[in-house]
């Protein structure tokens, strides 16, 4: 399966939560969990929301990763970012 990511997602509020929503039920998230996730997403502006649901996607792909499930999951924290100009 390929990591779960939000681009490409309709940028409709309700369908960014419902795809979130979904990943999290493929990782085998709880439902308080899932809960959780609405009332912090749905808690600010609409960059609060972008900014928990990209931090739950991670999350659903770092579980979904120990359980076997990705083929491969690359957060991104291994890119060098000096720049010499």
């Amino acid at each position: 399966m390929k990591p779960f990511t939000l681009v490409g997602v309709s940028g409709n509020a309700f369908s960014v939560m419902g795809y979130v929503t979904n990943a999290m039920r493929t990782a085998k998230m709880s439902a308080a969990e899932r809960d959780i996730y609405r009332s912090l997403a749905m808690s600010g502006d609409y960059n609060n929301l972008l900014y928990i649901s990209c931090e739950m996607i991670d999350k659903v792909n770092k579980k979904l990763e120990e359980q076997g499930m990705l083929d491969e999951y690359d957060d991104g924290d291994d890119y060098d970012y000096d720049y010499e100009y």
